[in-house]
């Protein structure tokens, strides 16, 4: 089953924290968050990817050309019979990563349907943001889509707080939370599983095809869209704040989506 990635973004609300990287490779804890998301779908033998690139993608397809010299130790001899020497092999990801172009300009739906071709094959797909982490249960996940079997299932969260929550009680505050999560509502949260049979009944190939507009509402009104509740740890990257936030998250060994090494 392909993991499709929406990688095509140009993220300019979070321009101050890197104006050179598309978003999708902006870094926590000196990888790509895109990194982390797939490390998230692999720790649950989801292996086979596709990246649906637009903005700057040749800094993403740059990144896996070069992987195993990224992530190992190099001896480097210069002068006219020099060479390099891979002296380490610090990964274990034996993943397939099609990079796809998609357009610079596409929508989020119009990028899914672009990469028809790579997913069809399949009886399903899955299908998530680059910009986003989380520990959802990958497994069952997809278990509970197999299990409704209707056209796609979307993972449902708990929108993260914004600003901080008091409780006031004649002037005086008798509690204070700083940003916590909302307990009630769901929104969006990606992680998608999608009947890639069916699903493009609901998606027009056109490039200006938006998912979460008309394919997301009809797949509703038609319930053919079920939602798989998340309670647990999710978070985007769309500010600066949260940029560094997740960054501290990750250097303090306190990142809820890190579930590849539950030691940590």
């Amino acid at each position: 089953m392909k993991v499709v990635i929406l990688c095509g973004g140009q993220g300019t609300r979070i321009r101050d924290a890197n104006e050179n990287l598309p978003k999708p490779m902006l870094p926590i804890g000196g990888k790509p968050i895109v990194w982390h998301i797939m490390k998230s779908y692999a720790r649950h033998g989801f292996k086979d990817f596709v990246l649906c690139l637009g903005y700057k993608g040749w800094v993403i397809k740059e990144f896996f050309l070069n992987y195993r010299a990224m992530m190992a130790d190099l001896r480097v001899t210069l002068g006219p019979q020099g060479a390099v020497e891979v002296l380490g092999h610090n990964h274990d990801e034996d993943w397939s990563i099609t990079l796809a172009e998609t357009g610079e300009h596409t929508m989020t739906g119009g990028r899914v349907a672009a990469v028809r071709r790579y997913v069809e094959p399949d009886d399903l797909f899955m299908l998530t943001y680059g910009d986003g982490v989380s520990d959802v249960d990958i497994t069952k996940l997809v278990a509970f889509h197999r299990a409704h079997g209707r056209v796609a299932t979307v993972t449902a969260v708990h929108p993260p707080g914004r600003f901080g929550e008091m409780r006031v009680d004649g002037g005086r505050v008798t509690e204070f939370a700083e940003k916590p999560n909302t307990t009630q509502g769901f929104i969006n949260g990606g992680f998608f599983v999608m009947d890639a049979k069916r699903i493009w009944d609901y998606l027009p190939s056109a490039p200006g095809t938006v998912l979460e507009l008309d394919p997301m509402r009809r797949l509703a009104a038609e319930g053919e869209l079920v939602a798989f509740e998340h309670d647990g740890f999710w978070q985007p990257m769309d500010t600066l704040r949260e940029y560094t936030l997740l960054n501290d998250l990750w250097s303090q060994g306190r990142a809820p989506w890190n579930t590849w090494t539950p030691t940590r």
